[in-house]
């Protein structure tokens, strides 16, 4: 489990379909192989760690699901290491499993702020309210109008300079992961719908 609060950059040193190498740019001290560490909100489990860099397996339905099949060698990501017990939680909670990915369409500076909107699966937008939290690129960011198809952020300077946000132009994907409460209501609410046709046709049968 994660909070959406990045804590350092990395650079990637390798990638290949089923393995990624990053480097931090600020050392995480005693990471252990085994330990789960979100690379732009995607949980990965560290299959080997070193003093100056850490390595992850990826599987094919990540590579599928998020944006990191896209990744380049150099390229910059947020890195965020999985809460412990009795951590200060500053964003929201955040799980690392990636539901899709967005498009950013538009930004727009309004002060010491950047306005960005995120074009969305048509499966996810009825799952993502306004002042609600989401997770992009593991961010922990809030919602600031929800629109059809798509919905808009405002990013604070020190989120644009300690996150690869400070980055996202028109047409950058980013990995999308939406708030826990409202993916599992959505769950529970769909299930009783089905309950419900199920128990008619079983009176109607």
């Amino acid at each position: 489990m994660f909070s959406g609060i990045i804590e350092t950059l990395g650079t990637v040193r390798a990638q290949t379909p089923a393995q990624l190498e990053v480097v931090p740019e600020t050392p995480l001290a005693r990471l252990e192989t085994g330990e789960s560490i979100a690379v732009n909100g995607v949980c990965l489990t560290v299959s080997s760690a070193s003093d100056d860099g850490f390595t992850a397996d990826v599987m094919p339905e990540t590579l599928h699901r998020t944006t990191l099949g896209a990744l380049t060698d150099g390229a910059t990501v947020n890195l965020e290491r999985a809460l412990r017990l009795g951590d200060r939680v500053g964003g929201h909670m955040v799980s690392g499993h990636v539901d899709g990915t967005g498009i950013v369409t538009a930004l727009r500076e309004d002060a010491n702020a950047r306005w960005v909107t995120i074009a969305t699966p048509e499966d996810l937008i009825d799952l993502i309210a306004e002042k609600g939290s989401i997770a992009v690129d593991g961010i922990s960011l809030t919602v600031v109008d929800v629109f059809e198809g798509a919905f808009t952020v405002s990013l604070i300077p020190v989120t644009l300079a300690a996150t690869v946000a400070g980055g996202w132009r028109v047409a950058t994907a980013v990995n999308l992961e939406v708030d826990l409460i409202a993916r599992y209501v959505a769950r529970t609410l769909a299930a009783r719908d089905r309950g419900a046709v199920f128990a008619t046709l079983a009176r109607e049968g």
